[in-house]
């Protein structure tokens, strides 16, 4: 699994490190947590792990093989907090084809049905969408490139109450197939979920009981 061991991360516009000696091991068929305030670095975590970003110290590794940011890029899936602002596509299909030019139509549709956009119009314009099914769209848009581990950037801020337990649904039934990691300022939504929860508190991950008492 993913295994993250003493990164530190320091851009030369902070003051002081965002991210410090922090360590963390993934675990299959658990969906790791991380909470943490705003600007607390939750971002900045997914982007390292993902490769978006670079860290300069420590090591990040997949089942004990070092991984570089270009390897990494390839083995995680991210869904940013706002999806939306990344759709490219002009239609649904259209987005789901993005650098897959032989998808069929089952195969996009089968990919939508596995999020729960069930009967989805291919043509609608990904603007167009709910909240909800913009983060589903960009979760199968991430499946389609068969990752190891999918990264979730608040997948359920700003969502409705009946939207954000879709979402925890799906993640549920995602959990055993993907290794997924989802950084949150509500972790109290994922406290039925089989989960390691941990606190990102100034650079630092810290072990913690994800239950609604404890936030």
């Amino acid at each position: 699994m993913l295994s993250i061991k003493n990164i530190s991360y320091h851009p030369s516009t902070a003051e002081k490190p965002i991210i410090s000696n922090l360590s963390l091991d993934t675990k299959a068929g658990k969906i790791t947590i991380v909470r943490g305030a705003s600007g607390s670095g939750k971002t900045t975590l997914v982007e390292i792990i993902s490769g978006l970003s670079e860290h300069k110290e420590g090591d990040i590794t997949w089942f004990n093989k070092p991984l570089s940011a270009r390897q990494r890029r390839w083995l995680c899936g991210l869904v940013f907090q706002f999806p939306e602002r990344y759709f490219l596509g002009l239609s649904v299909g259209q987005e789901l084809r993005l650098g897959h030019k032989k998808l069929t139509t089952e195969e996009q549709l089968s990919t939508l049905n596995r999020v729960g956009l069930n009967k989805l119009d291919l043509k609608k314009p990904p603007e167009s969408l709910s909240g909800g099914q913009q983060r589903r769209l960009a979760i199968a848009v991430q499946l389609l490139r068969n990752p190891k581990m999918l990264l979730l950037d608040e997948p359920t801020a700003g969502l409705d109450w009946s939207v954000k337990n879709g979402v925890i649904e799906l993640l549920s039934n995602l959990q055993n197939k993907q290794t997924i990691l989802i950084v949150t300022h509500e972790p109290e939504l994922f406290e039925n979920l089989n989960t390691d929860c941990y606190e990102l508190r100034e650079g630092h991950l810290i072990p913690h009981t994800n239950k609604s008492t404890n936030q």
